[in-house]
């Protein structure tokens, strides 16, 4: 991989709107490690070792959207919603709104990074011109954040660039990341894991640090702005069982799984709501789930993480 060249100065406030998930820690990590100034923004404004500037803000509300970016060089939307499509249908659009109108406003770029639910059940690699074919509500949802990103992008009111990972994995991502969640975790603890889906049809995922370091390098590339980029993700991508047998050789453990089908998960979803959700995302289990970062790491010069790197990683830090 190669650094990239700053087009901000050493002072230049960097914001992160959504502080506290893995990626905008990952984010804050790159960023302080570059000398950069953070400012950390969420609801409750919860403290990050490093960083100082902290604030509390919601962005549903207009004006503390507007406080919240005010004076900043860049910033990164990394706001994460309950995974729940009502939550979704009617906090979205305000955010979106909120922020696009703060950053249009203030003449500041806008990084929002994004996952792979418009493109819908794609034949084939996902790349940054796959066309919008949502096949679930959450689906439609981030379509239409897209499109009025894109779409102001387009009238030049707005300077911004969608960045889209597939699924996650990685160190600290246990509260979001599948594959932390279901497999890495049971696995490290004896217990059997849990595969979502067909587990014999490959499926991406993109590594946390990877994600983290390509914000950092697409926010100083100016010549990058007004695109769309999917953030480095190794491939070929592995299937479900060799996931398995992958983690458990990393924890010298049995390959200990079950398999979870539509069915199961529809059972359970009257018992879990987020359960509920998971199941109109089923498609992206049942097929083959390709993710394309091909155009980022020709740009940049980058290799993404191989899968079996990032699982010892991951492993060594929950030992630790």
């Amino acid at each position: 991989m190669v650094s990239t060249t700053s087009n901000l100065s050493e002072s230049a406030v960097y914001t992160i709107l959504g502080a506290g998930g893995v990626i905008a820690r990952e984010l804050t990590a790159v960023l302080l490690e570059h000398g950069k100034q953070v400012r950390l923004v969420s609801r409750r404004g919860q403290p990050e070792q490093g960083v100082t500037n902290v604030m509390a803000a919601d962005m549903l509300d207009p004006l503390q959207t507007r406080r919240a970016v005010s004076g900043s060089a860049v910033v990164f939307l990394c706001v994460g919603l309950k995974y729940d499509h009502k939550v979704w249908q009617d906090a979205w659009p305000k955010i979106i709104q909120n922020v696009i109108h703060a950053c249009s406003e203030g003449g500041i770029p806008l990084i929002f990074f994004d996952n792979v639910y418009m493109y819908g059940l794609v034949d084939g690699k996902m790349t940054e011109d796959t066309p919008y074919n949502p096949r679930s509500k959450k689906g439609e949802i981030r379509a239409l954040v897209a499109r009025k990103i894109m779409d102001r992008v387009s009238e030049g009111r707005l300077t911004a660039t969608i960045a889209r990972a597939a699924d996650f994995y990685g160190p600290g991502a246990s509260a979001t990341g599948v594959l932390n969640m279901m497999v890495i975790d049971k696995l490290a603890k004896g217990q059997t894991a849990n595969w979502i889906g067909n587990d014999h049809v490959p499926h991406s995922y993109t590594y946390t640090p990877d994600a983290g370091r390509a914000l950092y390098m697409l926010a100083t590339d100016a010549s990058t702005y007004n695109q769309v980029w999917h953030l480095p993700t190794t491939n070929p991508a592995p299937n479900g069982k060799e996931y398995v047998e992958m983690i458990a050789a990393a924890l010298h453990t049995k390959p200990k799984y079950t398999k979870l089908n539509s069915f199961m998960i529809r059972l359970a979803g009257f018992f879990n709501t987020t359960v509920a959700e998971v199941h109109e995302m089923m498609y992206q289990t049942t097929h083959p789930y390709l993710f394309d970062s091909t155009k980022f790491e020709k740009h940049f010069h980058f290799t993404p993480t191989a899968y079996k790197d990032g699982i010892e990683q991951i492993i060594k830090a929950y030992k630790s």
